[in-house]
């Protein structure tokens, strides 16, 4: 099953936006082996919001699409992985594995619709 990770951090924290190089060395180290044992799929960090845009549509009503940075929210989206594992229980412990790279951080697991699910859905 493939799961996909996204890690959110606190936009107002300049540190979250420039780790250190022994973190970058560390989170090097955590992606190079989860690749080379087949649960990494991709990874990759995204910039801060002000450098992002929300694209939203009201049902029925028209498309807005807004400059960040998005005050409303304190935490962002900083990141997201995309893994392979058994089950949720697997992806959580991969996930708790990831978090303790970081001082403070939030990681939300969602489980992503295969081919076989939108079968399940039409049949």
């Amino acid at each position: 099953m493939r799961f996909l990770m996204m890690h959110r951090l606190d936009e107002s924290a300049p540190e979250a936006w420039n780790p250190s190089k022994e973190f970058i060395e560390k989170m090097g180290a955590f992606i190079e082996d989860s690749f080379e044992k087949g649960i990494l799929i991709t990874a990759e960090g995204v910039h801060p919001s002000e450098r992002g845009a929300k694209v939203r549509k009201a049902r029925g009503g028209k498309i807005t699409a807004t400059d960040g940075p998005f005050t409303e929210a304190k935490e962002v989206i900083g990141g997201f992985a995309l893994i392979n594992a058994k089950d949720l229980a697997e992806a959580v412990a991969f996930a708790e594995s990831y978090a303790a790279l970081f001082d403070e951080i939030e990681v939300e697991v969602r489980t992503v619709v295969e081919a076989e699910d939108i079968e399940a859905f039409t049949s």
